[in-house]
């Protein structure tokens, strides 16, 4: 995945909020600098948006001061199959009825192995 790719209108619509990097750092109590570390290292995923392109994280992932559990696991996985950061943004918010919700919404519930199975059998 790309580390900071440009998100299109049909995600940003599909993404309830987001947050910018210094938001992400207070939430998770952490100096703004180890914010960008933990998008490269796959921890988080931000894309750019907005006129002025700033780099945003979805607000979803970030529950009680911790990025939310299963969702590095989830981007790795998604990132083998071959999506893009915008394709692993759809899937993340985009409804399955099989779960019930979304996938971020499963994820913030700790259904995490229930997301993580649905991403391993795209690769399929």
């Amino acid at each position: 995945m790309t580390v900071f790719s440009s998100v299109d209108a049909h995600i940003d619509a599909l993404v309830p909020s987001w947050l910018t990097l210094p938001e992400v750092a207070e939430r998770l109590g952490l100096d703004i600098t180890r914010i960008r570390p933990l998008i490269k290292e796959g921890q988080l995923l931000a894309v750019r948006r907005g006129e002025n392109r700033v780099l945003m994280v979805p607000e979803a992932f970030i529950g009680d001061g911790k990025i939310i559990k299963g969702l590095s696991g989830t981007l790795t996985v998604l990132k083998d199959d071959g999506f893009t950061d915008e394709e692993a943004l759809e899937w993340l918010f985009t409804a399955d009825d099989t779960l019930p919700g979304t996938p971020a919404q499963a994820l913030r519930e700790n259904r995490g192995t229930e997301v993580k199975r649905r991403a391993q059998a795209l690769a399929v």
